[in-house]
């Protein structure tokens, strides 16, 4: 008997990336400090990326403190190395947008740092 075709995954087009995030995770009493001397690097260094509000108290799926980078795609090139190499011993989730909330958080996602436990549940209570 001839196996079933397994179905493959679709293919997104990396081309329909507009922008990604980044976000960067601290501690309010311990690493606060590491990240806002980032934070002001990152406006300095890259003018065209847009710094999101400081989060103190946890949100979304999100199981720290954090605050976001939005950047345009065109940029990653740039801004990946760089942050790489000066984000101070912060943990730092980055991920494109492509709709899909769930699966950019998760299976497009990259980790600078050790990866963090991730609050899903945020995303089924989302609408």
């Amino acid at each position: 008997m001839p196996k079933a075709a397994a179905t493959a995954p679709p293919r997104l087009d990396p081309q329909a990336i507009a922008e990604y995030h980044a976000h960067v995770y601290y501690d309010p009493r311990k690493t606060r400090d590491r990240a806002e001397r980032l934070r002001e690097r990152v406006a300095v260094e890259f003018p065209q990326a847009r710094l999101g509000r400081w989060h103190d108290a946890l949100v979304g799926p999100h199981p720290r403190s954090m605050y976001q980078i939005a950047f345009p795609a065109g940029m990653l090139a740039a801004f990946l190395p760089w942050l790489m190499l000066n984000r101070d011993g912060l943990t730092v989730l980055l991920h494109p947008e492509t709709g899909d909330d769930y699966r950019d958080h998760t299976a497009h996602a990259a980790w600078l740092g050790g990866a963090l436990k991730l609050r899903l549940a945020a995303f089924k209570n989302a609408s």
